[in-house]
């Protein structure tokens, strides 16, 4: 990676598709959101990751991988988050009426993650998920864990942004 600009940061992420989790260092400006970087108009098609460790899950097993750099199309990302402890503010505000956090779980590629989703109190989740027509919604307090890895300590963190279209959402009854 070439050294930053004094307009630009480096941020840790974590960004899952369908075979791969990928832990990689992204370089933004300064001003930018990482946590929600995703869906605003300034994303680039391909996301350019710098040093990430690969784990890749085939038919043969999990493989980790390494490389300088990687260049991921975004429209193959299923979730993506910032690695903790890292953490922007959140994308809402508490005291808004009418919202309410439903418990569910998302099922992205061989992943789970136990969140919160934030919808509105009137309707139901079936109603906030057609309706919302997002490219990205946003899960929150989300324990990340993957049953086929049980040596991999569920990971806590405070937003998610996942892919609706590519992943199932779940209520524990």
């Amino acid at each position: 990676m070439a050294a930053l600009s004094p307009d630009d940061k480096s941020t840790l992420v974590m960004v899952y598709t369908e075979n791969f989790l990928a832990r990689a260092e992204v370089v933004t400006k300064q001003g930018v959101r990482v946590s929600t970087w995703l869906r605003t108009q300034g994303v680039p098609e391909y996301l350019h990751l710098f040093k990430p460790a690969v784990l890749h899950f085939g038919a043969s097993g999990i493989k980790t991988l390494t490389f300088a750099e990687m260049y991921l199309p975004v429209h193959t990302i299923i979730a993506f988050h910032m690695a903790p402890p890292a953490a922007d503010p959140m994308d809402y505000a508490a005291n808004e009426p009418n919202r309410i956090m439903v418990p569910l779980t998302a099922l992205p590629g061989p992943f789970q993650f136990k969140g919160h989703l934030r919808i509105s109190s009137i309707g139901s989740l079936s109603t906030s998920i057609e309706l919302a027509h997002s490219a990205w919604l946003s899960l929150y307090d989300v324990d990340v864990s993957n049953h086929s890895m049980p040596q991999m300590q569920p990971i806590h963190v405070p937003m998610v942004l996942i892919n609706p279209n590519q992943v199932s959402l779940a209520i524990e009854g």
